[in-house]
């Protein structure tokens, strides 16, 4: 018998907002599912969105 990943589910949404880390304010993209729970995040001092999008295809996989 072979183990495999069962996908519960593929619906994820990215959150994106800005906070302070450490006295320095950040962009936080997280990869969130149906249920709210945080699969991944990325945390970067520039909005990046190509790299966003490329974080959540990398979550999703």
């Amino acid at each position: 018998m072979k183990n495999r990943k069962v996908r519960v589910g593929t619906s994820l949404r990215l959150d994106e907002t800005y906070i302070k880390v450490k006295g320095i304010w950040c962009y936080l993209y997280r990869a969130v599912d149906k249920l709210g729970n945080t699969v991944d995040f990325l945390l970067t001092r520039k909005t990046q969105r190509m790299s966003a999008q490329s974080f959540l295809i990398k979550a999703i996989n």
